[in-house]
C-alpha cells in the first residue's frame, strides 16, 4: 500500500511538472505569436516609410530635372528670340534701303543722283544686314538633357530584405560561473565576416530549464560586444539561476536570438532577523546599529506589512537555506542584558556558504560568527559551546580574537576592513578571512549537530552585511591546505554537541 502511494506520488509529481512545462511552452507560443503580429506590423510600417522615402527622392529628382530642362528651353528660346528680333530689324532696314536705291535710279539730275548714290553707299556700309551673323547662336538639340535609367531600374529590381546574421550558439561547457561573475561564451554556426558586434541579454530567475514568459524579470542588455565571450562581474546572486541569450548584428540589422541557456547561480541569501535582535539594536535587512535609546519609537519591521505592535505580530521565521515561510515571531527580548546580538533569518543545515561583514569605522566592539538556534537570551557569541565567532574590541584596549565556549584565542593579524565568513556545514568548518586579500584569519573545526544561524554582536557602532556571494575561488583553494593551519586552534575546538 505504501509503495503504491509512493509510486502514485511520483506519478503525480511527474504529471504536475509536465503540466507546468507545457503551460510554460503555451505561454511562450502565445508570447511569440503576439510578437510576430506586432513585429510584422512594425516592419510593414517601416517598409512603407522606406518606399515613401524612395518615392520622395524620385519626385525631388524629377522636379529638379524638369526645372533644368525648362531653364535650358528658356535660355535657348531667349537667345533665338533675340537673334530673330535683330534679323527682322536688319531685314526691314535693308528693304527700306533697297527701295530707296531703286527710286534713286530714276533721278535725272546728275548732281542729285550723285548725292543719292553717296547716301546709299554710306547707308549700305552701316547697314545692320551686313554686320549681322546669319548663324544661329544655339541649336535645337536637347539631347544633353536626356536620361537613361536602365541601370537604376536594374538596381531597384535587386532591392531585397537585409541579410540577417544567423543565431549564435552559446556553449554551456565554455561558460563559467565563479566569484560572483559569469563568463558567457558563444560561437557562430558558420563564419560571417559581416558581423559588427554582439548583444548579450540576461536576467535572474528561480526556475531551471527554459526561460519563462510569466512572472519573470526583464531582460538586461549588454551591447556592442566585439568578441565571442563576455564576463559579467560583481553580480549579487540573489536568484538560483540566470538566463542568457545572445544575438549577432551587422552594420544594418540584428539577427535572431540564440537558444537561451540557464546557468546556476545559487548562493546564500539572508537578512538580519529583527525579531531576534536585542532591544538596543536598530536592525534593517542588511545592517545593524547600536541604539543607546533602547529602541524607543522603533517597532520591529515586517516585510510587506505595516507594523501594528510588538507582540503577537507575524514575522518571517528563521528557516533553512532556500525557504522562508511565515511564522509567528518572537518579541524583541529574544536577546537581553549584555547580549547585544542579532541573528540571520535563514538557517544553514548543509553545504558550503560565504558572506561578508563590514564594521563602521567608529565601532567599539563587535563579533561575527554562527550559533545554534538554542543560543540563550543572555548568551554572548563565543561564550557558550553553541556559538563560534571572532571578536573585535576597540574600547579601552584593542583586541582581535577567536572565541568559542568562553575560550579566547588572540589573533596575530590586523583587523581587516571587511571580514569574509566561510561555513562548511558538512565538513564542520568555520573560517574567517580578510575579504579583500582572502588571507585566512582563523578556522574552527567541529561537527555541527544542528542547523546554525549567522550571528552578529555590536556595541557602540554598526555592521553592514553582504550576502548572495559564492564561495570565492581563493577561499576554496585555501581550504585544501587549511587543515594543517588549524592545529593552533585546538584549544577552541570542541567535541560534538
Amino acid at each position: 500500500m505504501d509503495a503504491q502511494k509512493e509510486a502514485l506520488q511520483r506519478i503525480i509529481s511527474t504529471l504536475a511538472n509536465k503540466n507546468d512545462e507545457i503551460q510554460n511552452f503555451i505561454d511562450t507560443l502565445n508570447h511569440t505569436l503576439k510578437g510576430v503580429q506586432e513585429n510584422s506590423s512594425n516592419i510593414l510600417s517601416e517598409l512603407d516609410e522606406e518606399f515613401d522615402s524612395l518615392y520622395s527622392i524620385l519626385d525631388e529628382m524629377k522636379e529638379s530635372m524638369i526645372s533644368s530642362i525648362k531653364q535650358e528651353q528658356a535660355r535657348k528660346s531667349q537667345e533665338l528670340q533675340s537673334q530673330l528680333s535683330q534679323c527682322n530689324n536688319a531685314l526691314e532696314n535693308s528693304e527700306e534701303l533697297l527701295e530707296f536705291a531703286t527710286r534713286s535710279l530714276e533721278i535725272k539730275e546728275p548732281e542729285e543722283f550723285s548725292k543719292a548714290a553717296r547716301q546709299i553707299k554710306d547707308r549700305v556700309t552701316m547697314a545692320p544686314a551686313f554686320r549681322l551673323s546669319l548663324k544661329p547662336k544655339v541649336s535645337d538639340n536637347m539631347t544633353h538633357l536626356m536620361v537613361d535609367f536602365s541601370q537604376e531600374r536594374q538596381m531597384l529590381q535587386t532591392l531585397k530584405f537585409l541579410p540577417v546574421p544567423k543565431a549564435p550558439e552559446i556553449d554551456p561547457e565554455e561558460c563559467l560561473v565563479a566569484d560572483n561573475a559569469v563568463t558567457v561564451a558563444w560561437r557562430m554556426p558558420e563564419e560571417d565576416n559581416k558581423i559588427d558586434h554582439f548583444m548579450l541579454e540576461y536576467r535572474k530567475t528561480n526556475f531551471d530549464g527554459l526561460p519563462r514568459v510569466r512572472d519573470e524579470r526583464c531582460w538586461e542588455l549588454v551591447d556592442h560586444i566585439k568578441g565571442s565571450e563576455h564576463t559579467l562581474s560583481g553580480l549579487k546572486f540573489d536568484a538560483k539561476y540566470m538566463n542568457f541569450r545572445v544575438r549577432a548584428c551587422n552594420k544594418a540589422v540584428a539577427g535572431e536570438y540564440s537558444d537561451p541557456v540557464t546557468l546556476e547561480t545559487k548562493a546564500l541569501n539572508f537578512n538580519l532577523d529583527n525579531s531576534s535582535s536585542h532591544v538596543n539594536l536598530k536592525v534593517d535587512d542588511a545592517c545593524v546599529e547600536w541604539d543607546p535609546t533602547g529602541g524607543k519609537g522603533q517597532e520591529p519591521k515586517i516585510k510587506g506589512k505595516e507594523n501594528k505592535g510588538r507582540s503577537g505580530t507575524p514575522s518571517p521565521k528563521r528557516t533553512s537555506v532556500g525557504s522562508r515561510p511565515p511564522a509567528v515571531r518572537g518579541s524583541r527580548d529574544r536577546f537581553t542584558g549584555e547580549s547585544y546580538t542579532v541573528l540571520g533569518d535563514t538557517a544553514i543545515e548543509n553545504g558550503q556558504h560565504y558572506w561578508e561583514v563590514k564594521a563602521q569605522k567608529d565601532c567599539k566592539s563587535y563579533s561575527v560568527g554562527v550559533a545554534y538556534k538554542t543560543l540563550g537570551k543572555f548568551d554572548q557569541l563565543g561564550k557558550t559551546n553553541t556559538s563560534w565567532c571572532i571578536h573585535v574590541n576597540n574600547w579601552l584596549q584593542n583586541t582581535f580574537a577567536a572565541k568559542h565556549n568562553n575560550k579566547v584565542k588572540a589573533l596575530d593579524a590586523t583587523v581587516p576592513e571587511k571580514i569574509g565568513v566561510f561555513c562548511d556545514f558538512d565538513g564542520g568548518q568555520l573560517s574567517f578571512y580578510d575579504a579583500n586579500s582572502k588571507q585566512l584569519l582563523y578556522s574552527f573545526k567541529t561537527k555541527f549537530t544542528q542547523p546554525v544561524l549567522p550571528g552578529f554582536m555590536v556595541w557602540c557602532g554598526g555592521l553592514s552585511l553582504n550576502t548572495g556571494l559564492q564561495v570565492p575561488s581563493a577561499v576554496r583553494t585555501l581550504q585544501k591546505s587549511e587543515n594543517g593551519m588549524t592545529g593552533s586552534a585546538s584549544s577552541l575546538n570542541n567535541v560534538p554537541q
